[in-house]
């Protein structure tokens, strides 16, 4: 999962998401009873070992005679050829992350699975080299810009915009728009799976990309080889408090976890401080009117300072940085910008989000008056950080008219399934480790802990973990019970912070 800025704006994350990979053209190649035609990936360098090819699938698998669309994939092959196993799938994450766009310029293969397998990246119905979910630029602007609600009024403007974007992005895709969720997205899989021409599926999937992988065990246990679910989502969230206190609670003990770093190193900005009151008051000048943003020194609400401050306490490579950032805010002065880059914009933006997180999970608010109290609740609960981006995924489906068709539920995967394994980040902000070990237990997977910060982790970052997932890949040993592999995660480790990104985009 990405999250959200301003409203919920599932429109906010629309013009992020073309930004995360590359869009191309789809390549117009497709599957058939023979397998899959590969060819040159467009706007990739022909150097580059990797081949990108279009599957076509049913747009509505309850009508598959009413037409088709296309899947696109990107194929990078194993290093060692003579040795190869298989093939592994891939998806990144999202909803509406490029798996095509990410295997096109990279691998998160390592070590003898690298060697031994190829990788296929696919774009989930919407993205991408997909078929695609495309609003106008004018009904996500009218969302995006919106204020955070904050009266009754805000958020009737909030239902009357989001109702207008469905409008929007219904005439722009058609009949896909309402086809997105991540039960079509199993059929798809499964009909890669076969196109591939392998009997047994070997699946890796980051952050959304677990619950493709979650479901998928649940419809097809016997087709899996191999499943390694990185991040994962907890698609039994019973109500719309439990996804928010699960998604505030790391970044409350994050937050604390810098400021007791931050009182006890003398290079800290803030040492000497007591950084809870320090933010309280920084909270309370936003709240007033009377903060201002240290690069741009334009007013800043509670909720842009949660968002586009506050937020960086999830990963302590930025812990000195938000602490310069905080001082600067609380003595009125203003920090140089990195860089400034403008950014040309198309007037089709792709936007899966949208509807495929209302399809799936549509956490619904009622009304103004339940989201204040929801809002009451997280302050009292989490009294430092009070909200989290991702909370704004409440506010996706409101007043949007988007049917929830795929019903959220504790996980049934049938013991005719082989061992799955999933990994958790104890510090993760994004999909929680609360949301891993449920998925886990329901599951009756193989947990494998990672004891730092950041999203997701698998793919050349921490040895342990590699070398773990690697063996269960390549000769299907599963990890050891308890497995738990070391933070690597410091705040003044600036030759980690360049190597440490996140793999899945939520």
């Amino acid at each position: 999962m990405r999250p959200l800025t301003r409203t919920l704006a599932a429109a906010a994350s629309a013009a992020a998401l073309t930004l995360t990979f590359l869009a191309v053209a789809p390549l117009a190649a497709n599957a058939n009873r023979g397998g899959i035609d590969w060819g040159p990936c467009p706007e990739v360098d022909p150097a580059e070992p990797v081949e990108c090819a279009t599957v076509d699938v049913p747009l509505d698998y309850s009508r598959p005679w009413r037409g088709s669309i296309e899947i696109g994939l990107a194929k990078r092959e194993a290093l060692n050829p003579d040795e190869k196993i298989g093939t592994i799938l891939m998806d990144p994450g999202g909803p509406g992350g490029s798996g095509a766009g990410s295997i096109m310029f990279g691998s998160p293969l390592t070590g003898e699975a690298a060697e031994r397998f190829d990788i296929v990246g696919f774009d989930p119905r919407g993205v991408n080299t997909s078929t695609q979910v495309l609003c106008s630029e004018e009904a996500l602007n009218n969302v995006a810009l919106l204020p955070f609600p904050e009266s009754e009024d805000d958020f009737a403007a909030l239902e009357d915009a989001n109702a207008a974007l469905t409008e929007d992005c219904r005439e722009h895709t058609g009949r896909l728009f309402d086809h997105v969720s991540n039960l079509e997205t199993v059929q798809d899989m499964e009909r890669i799976r076969r196109a591939l021409g392998e009997g047994k599926l070997n699946y890796l999937g980051y952050s959304y990309g677990t619950l493709m992988g979650q479901q998928y065990a649940e419809a097809y246990p016997r087709n899996i080889r191999t499943m390694v679910l990185d991040g994962n989502m907890d698609h039994s969230l019973e109500t719309t408090w439990d996804f928010m206190r699960t998604e505030t609670a790391p970044l409350e003990a994050n937050f604390l976890a810098f400021a007791e770093w931050c009182e006890a190193t003398e290079s800290c900005a803030l040492y000497g401080e007591d950084v809870e009151t320090y933010y309280a008051d920084l909270k309370a000048k936003a709240r007033a009117g009377e903060l201002t943003d240290p690069y741009e020194g334009l007013p800043l609400t509670f909720i842009g300072l949660a968002e586009g401050f506050t937020f960086s306490a999830n990963m302590p490579q930025f812990w000195p940085g938000l602490a310069e950032e905080y001082r600067a805010m609380g003595e009125g002065t203003v920090i140089p910008p990195a860089f400034s880059a403008a950014q040309e914009e198309p007037e089709l933006f792709e936007n899966l989000q949208y509807p495929a997180w209302c399809q799936d999970y549509s956490m619904a608010v009622e009304d103004f008056d339940e989201f204040q109290s929801l809002m009451g609740r997280l302050a009292e609960e989490f009294p430092n950080t009070e909200w989290s981006p991702y909370d704004s995924f409440v506010l996706a489906c409101v007043g949007s008219g988007i049917e929830q068709t795929n019903e959220r539920e504790e996980l049934d995967i049938h013991r005719s399934a082989p061992p799955i394994v999933f990994i958790g980040n104890l510090h993760d902000y994004a999909t929680v480790y609360e949301w891993t070990e449920t998925a886990v237990d329901q599951a009756d997977g193989h947990l494998i802990t990672y004891e730092g910060y950041w999203h997701t982790i698998y793919g050349g970052y921490s040895p342990c973990i590699d070398d773990s997932v690697n063996a269960y890949f390549v000769d299907r040993t599963v990890p050891e019970e308890g497995l738990s592999c070391p933070n690597l995660d410091f705040p003044e480790t600036s030759a980690l912070s360049a190597r440490r990104t996140p793999v899945g985009p939520y």
